[in-house]
């Protein structure tokens, strides 16, 4: 089931709201049960079958966190339990999400004797299966309280996150579950929660719908692009990425403000970024947050520990130097990317993209240790062109990301690079030429020749402009913003949402406008991951 279609707005969510705060009022162990069970329809939706999969990984999971807390006082059974859990968790992900990919790789080599030619991937399963791995990794490291079998349920299914995020943290969410107060009907969650819902509605079905046949259009023919066309395509598909997942982030944390729960932010403008250390701490947040808490930061301590053994320099000394930055930044940097690269599927092509992050990261952090000291102050002109080069620098690896394959890529970055020439402005500027000309082509046929020729580049330069100078929709929510952390900044006060009839008014329009646009649904990009 998708937030994007009538089935979910108009039967499943009055339900699941309606019978969560009638239970609750009377029982909040029924309603936690409640929408439990709404979260399962939510996921079975699409395929029944799966809700079996889900359950057996829920379960089997919090009697491995039970048993990993048991053993407390036993460190080498912890560990055991431990690893048979993670070893558990990663063969069914890989069963899923590459096995046939690996099938196929070995059989172009003849090294087995066929192929699978098709396995259906259950939605969301990177993402439950991360955030139970991240529970069992804090039961080891005896930081995990609440353990409620209903309380953990809703941490790993709670509908609004199950599909493509956030990264749920345990200390965050299992508290709120166990605490009544999350059960009782309170106006400001509806209100808070349906606007900044409707705001992620509208993102997604009017903007990143709207730029996204464009995108489609030029990967799915990536070899015939001169220079415009390939940027184009390449920019149009950046754009229809940021408002599809700022558009379902904002939907996800609406949802969860309706049912009293607050999620940590997870997408905050990266495009504004100045350098990809920022980006990541923009996008994806509660991924990055993960991999540095999971992957990057034991990675990094075991080389800080290894150095140390052999009497080498540790700490900010040796990052000074270019052996102890190579192998305490990049290693640990570049390693982490590349398996966050996988983590988005089991192609060559999201590899390089992984990689190619871990090299901008690693040349990023260069430039902090090595480079002109941070506290010279920047013109707006220097600030601009941080942004433009991190920018493009995100676009060309949204590249990999999104094409079919490696030599896909490589093939429109040959466009992009003018290897086959750059298309004549004669095409794009004749219906100036002919206003200015004054020929015979009447006003209706000169405006559809504008609508035909600069459609994409004016689209493009709108959503540009709104994703470098508007507010963010956190930023708009200002101190009613349901996010766990509160926005860095807020919006111009004429931009800031209140729980007045004038606000009411425009988001109700905007709702019914978005709706006439969910005659042609589409899936959310992380949904395939």
């Amino acid at each position: 089931m998708l937030f994007n279609s009538l089935i979910f707005l108009w039967l499943f969510l009055p339900l699941a709201l309606g019978g969560y705060y009638l239970l609750g009022a009377w029982r909040p162990l029924a309603a936690g049960a409640w929408l439990c069970l709404a979260s399962l329809v939510f996921y079975g939706w699409w395929n029944p079958y799966f809700v079996i999969l889900l359950m057996i990984s829920v379960t089997v999971n919090y009697a491995i966190g039970l048993a990993i807390l048991a053993s407390e006082k036993r460190p080498r059974t912890q560990l055991w339990i431990l690893t048979i859990g993670i070893v558990a968790n990663l063969s069914v992900l890989f069963y899923y999400k590459y096995l046939v990919a690996l099938l196929t790789f070995l059989a172009g080599f003849e090294l087995v004797s066929h192929s699978i030619s098709e396995l259906i991937l259950p939605l969301g399963i990177s993402f439950f299966t991360f955030t139970q791995l991240g529970y069992l990794l804090d039961c080891r490291a005896g930081v995990v309280r609440e353990r409620g079998f209903v309380s953990y349920v809703l941490f790993v299914t709670f509908f609004p996150h199950l599909i493509a995020g956030p990264i749920l943290h345990h200390k965050e969410m299992m508290p709120q579950f166990s605490n009544r107060e999350s059960y009782r009907l309170k106006s400001e969650n509806l209100s808070i929660g349906g606007a900044l819902f409707v705001i992620g509605l509208a993102k997604k079905v009017l903007l990143a719908d709207g730029i996204a046949p464009w995108a489609e259009e030029g990967f799915d023919h990536p070899g015939g692009q001169q220079a415009l066309a390939a940027w184009g395509t390449s920019l149009a598909y950046a754009l229809q990425l940021y408002f599809d997942f700022s558009g379902y982030s904002d939907m996800a944390m609406g949802l969860s403000k309706m049912f009293g729960i607050r999620f940590p932010l997870n997408f905050n403008s990266p495009y504004k970024s100045t350098g990809i250390i920022e980006f990541w701490q923009r996008f994806h947040m509660t991924l990055t947050r993960y991999l540095t808490a999971y992957l990057y930061n034991p990675i990094a301590l075991a080389i800080v520990r290894a150095r140390a053994g052999k009497g080498l320099l540790v700490g900010r000394k040796a990052t000074a130097t270019i052996g102890g930055f190579a192998s305490m930044v990049g290693f640990p940097t570049i390693f982490t990317m590349g398996l966050a690269g996988i983590w988005h599927g089991a192609g060559s092509q999201f590899l390089i993209f992984g990689l190619l992050h871990g090299v901008y990261l690693t040349i990023n952090h260069a430039w902090r240790i090595f480079g002109p000291p941070r506290d010279i102050p920047n013109s707006r002109f220097v600030h601009a062109c941080y942004v433009l080069l991190t920018f493009s620098s995100v676009v060309i690896a949204l590249i990999f990301f999104r094409a079919h394959s490696s030599s896909d890529a490589f093939s429109l970055l040959a466009g992009m690079f003018g290897m086959r020439g750059i298309e004549s402005l004669d095409h794009i500027l004749f219906p100036i030429t002919t206003l200015l000309q004054g020929s015979t082509y009447s006003v209706s046929e000169v405006a559809r020749m504008f609508i035909e020729r600069w459609s994409q580049g004016l689209l493009i330069a709108f959503l540009l402009f709104i994703v470098w100078w508007a507010p963010n929709a956190n930023q708009i929510m200002n101190i009613h913003s349901p996010a766990l952390e509160g926005p860095d900044d807020i919006a111009p006060h004429w931009l800031r949402w209140q729980p007045t009839p004038a606000w009411t008014l425009f988001i109700t329009v905007l709702l019914l406008y978005s709706m006439l646009h969910l005659h042609k649904t589409a899936r959310f990009l992380y949904f395939q991951f």
